[in-house]
């Protein structure tokens, strides 16, 4: 099955972001298929995942495709997120490690996962 693409949002320099209507549920198809962010950014890509289902969880973030990710053999990350009310921030990426070759990053949930997903880009310094 294909993954289900979501579309990073931007952060707002000098501004704000409502957290409300921007996550992503995690629900079966998700915990199935997993997520892809295309076209990625990773260096400017964090992730905002929380957990409501009762028992922890495991968010993995795949290692990328050599080349271009030269240091794609490190493996991939996974992070566990607490039972019920987890929430955890991941990231910023390094391209070297998590872009696959299309230019995009994978991210799949341990079975049974439930919550949200919520993939932030953070603005440019002007």
């Amino acid at each position: 099955m294909a993954r289900t693409a979501i579309t990073p949002r931007a952060l707002v320099a000098n501004g704000s972001l409502d957290s409300v209507t921007g996550p992503t549920t995690i629900d079966a198809t998700l915990v199935t298929n997993g997520v892809v962010i295309n076209s990625a950014e990773p260096e400017r890509t964090i992730l905002r995942v929380a957990n409501t289902e009762g028992s922890t969880n495991v968010v993995t973030v795949r290692k990328g495709d050599n080349p271009p990710a030269l240091a794609a053999g490190q493996g991939d990350l996974a992070v566990t997120i607490a039972a019920t009310t987890g929430i955890r921030y991941l990231g910023p990426f390094e391209s070297g490690k998590y872009l696959q070759n299309d230019g995009s990053m994978e991210i799949d949930f341990e079975t049974g996962m439930t919550g949200t997903i919520d993939v932030l880009l953070i603005p440019r310094a002007t």
